[in-house]
């Protein structure tokens, strides 16, 4: 596959491109994740992480070292650096499935719905640890630093996301904190990570990092869209996140054009809960109507468009050539 074949999916070219690397970081986890003492840790985490994931957070260290030159010892630090990148995530995304009660994830049942939502969390609890033991061996506290502050604002953002359901208060301002503490944290802590380990300076590592932040919040905006427009294949059912109470952008922007009938509609469905048959076509049909799906998607690519900015810092390298690509294929996965 050529790097820079149009035709094929960013995310397919990164895959390919790191390929060898990626094998070494899927050899970690494989490794890590086993326990001796509690066979079930493998189980659950097996689960998750061999259910299809892309494994993009640990294709965005390695991408950003291998960008600015990265071999030998300073390779090997972004392939550690790959798993725990890794394993934050599936440790957030086992709990976050407890806290939202989900039962389907990557089209398949939940952890915590095979198994139970004990299992769920202290296995999540145990993947943050590991995590931080294989950051202490990459032996840079800039980096430990870096991913510590990033767990912090994960756990902020899913809080505040807790804190705001069912809000119909909820401000732009308070939905952007949340994306960029749930989603966009990890992938900013993700890319500058990988500039650390190359020994980048301080300018192509704020670049890094600005890109990581921006690509992260295009993601989640699109992640919104796809609840409303996705279909089957996305892996979870359309509307979950209104079942859910999530105070998503689109919904922010459909309030706040709505009149007073539109306004009783979503104190019922959201404020309260109470969702009937047809209640998710309707959401949709109120976002449509007032352009809010619309402009959800046009304030996406201003994030993509931002995320490619911040990559003119960087030198010419088909890598960062598939993470222009990369920026405008998480917004149009929505289509």
């Amino acid at each position: 596959m050529s790097l820079d074949n149009p035709a094929a999916k960013p995310l397919d070219r990164l895959a390919h491109a790191l390929g060898g690397d990626m094998e070494r970081v899927a050899a970690l986890i494989r490794e890590r994740m086993q326990s001796d003492a509690a066979p079930r840790i493998p189980a659950v985490t097996a689960h998750l992480i061999e259910a299809g994931g892309k494994r993009l957070r640990p294709m965005l260290v390695l991408a950003a070292a291998r960008l600015l030159g990265a071999e030998g010892a300073a390779l090997q630090k972004a392939v550690q650096l790959g798993a725990v990148v890794e394993f934050i995530h599936t440790a957030t995304l086992l709990h976050d499935d407890v806290v939202d009660e989900s039962r389907q994830r990557r089209g398949r049942p939940t952890a915590n719905l095979l198994w139970d939502n004990q299992s769920s969390v202290l296995v999540g609890d145990y993947l943050f640890a590991r995590s931080f033991q294989i950051m202490v061996e990459v032996g840079s506290l800039r980096v430990l630093d870096l991913l510590s502050a990033a767990s912090a604002t994960i756990a902020e953002g899913e809080v505040l996301q807790l804190a705001a359901a069912r809000d119909l208060g909820t401000t732009e301002a308070t939905y952007l904190r949340i994306a960029r503490g749930k989603t966009a944290a990890l992938f900013a802590a993700a890319t500058q990570a990988g500039a650390v380990v190359a020994g980048a300076d301080a300018a192509r590592e704020e670049a890094l990092r600005r890109y990581g932040d921006a690509l992260g919040i295009a993601f989640q905006i699109a992640d919104d869209l796809l609840d409303i427009e996705g279909d089957a294949g996305i892996g979870k059912n359309r509307g979950d996140d209104l079942r859910e109470g999530k105070m998503t952008l689109p919904v922010i922007r459909a309030l706040a054009a709505a009149d007073e009938e539109e306004r009783l509609f979503w104190r019922r469905v959201l404020g309260r809960g109470e969702l009937a048959d047809g209640d998710v076509a309707q959401a949709r049909a109120l976002m449509e109507r007032h352009g809010a799906l619309a402009s959800t998607r046009a304030e996406a690519l201003a994030w993509a468009g931002r995320a490619k900015a911040a990559l003119a810092a960087l030198p010419d390298h088909p890598l960062r050539r598939i993470l222009t690509d990369l920026a405008d294929f998480v917004v149009t996965r929505t289509a």
